[in-house]
């Protein structure tokens, strides 16, 4: 891979919620799901984001998808779409896996025509072909699950941001998405991955973020990566670690 000039960059960005109501001032009641995030996205490149629960990676992916909006720093995209595939995709409970197919390829800016196109093959890859015009709330979490990122993944777009979604599901499933983002990664598209697996950061990515506490804490390859952070999580559950014998700094 050759790296070029970023397609996404984030500085210094930081986004809080508001934590309920009471005596507390109006600061105090702030959370920073996000706090200094600063990190480049490559076109071409497989990012992966590494981190506890809680630690901000969905928060960037949604950030990154243009779907909430920082508090502060800067994010810079000339004209890159990106797309978020999750669980269930926003789905509308009461309509039928057809109609939601056609509604979120709509919203994702697609012509009726061009999602009408690829109906069928969204249905087949996802296997519900017996259930694909019952109401969204009669299926299984696993079908929406593949309705979603089949939905989701036909759009193409040009960065996909890939959330926690490759061990979701069934075996056979979770072998066909990895397989499908493996040959779409193989045509040079850009993706960013959520991931607690080290074997799919390894197989996966070309470059890893560590994020803990709303802040870029490390970034590197995945072998340089991964023992850092398995020594880091284990000491954070109180169990035994591995001296770690070099560290990796933050680049950029």
């Amino acid at each position: 891979m050759t790296i070029s000039k970023p397609i996404v960059s984030l500085k210094n960005v930081g986004l809080w919620y508001r934590k309920g109501k009471g005596l507390l001032t109006r600061e105090a009641n702030k959370f920073w799901a996000l706090q200094d995030i600063t990190m480049d996205i490559y076109e071409g490149e497989t990012l992966g984001l590494l981190g506890r629960n809680g630690a901000g990676k969905s928060t960037v992916l949604r950030v990154i998808a243009d779907i909430i909006h920082p508090n502060r720093g800067t994010i810079e995209n000339n004209g890159h779409h990106a797309e978020l595939l999750s669980i269930q995709a926003g789905f509308n409970m009461h309509l039928s896996g057809r109609q939601n197919i056609l509604l979120s390829g709509v919203l994702m800016g697609m012509s009726r025509r061009e999602i009408l196109s690829k109906v069928d093959d969204i249905i087949q890859t996802a296997g519900l072909e017996d259930f694909i015009d019952e109401p969204v709330r009669t299926y299984s979490s696993g079908m929406r699950t593949r309705l979603g990122f089949c939905t989701a993944f036909a759009i193409n777009p040009d960065i996909l941001l890939i959330d926690e979604i490759l061990g979701v599901g069934d075996a056979k499933f979770a072998e066909k998405s990895s397989l499908m983002i493996q040959e779409r990664i193989a045509q040079h598209c850009t993706a960013v991955i959520v991931s607690h697996s080290e074997h799919k950061l390894k197989e996966l990515c070309d470059r890893v973020i560590w994020i803990d506490d709303g802040c870029v804490k490390v970034e590197g390859t995945p072998d340089d990566i991964w023992p850092i952070y398995r020594d880091f999580y284990r000491a954070y559950k109180g169990l035994s670690v591995r001296p770690v014998k070099a560290t990796t700094e933050k680049t950029g």
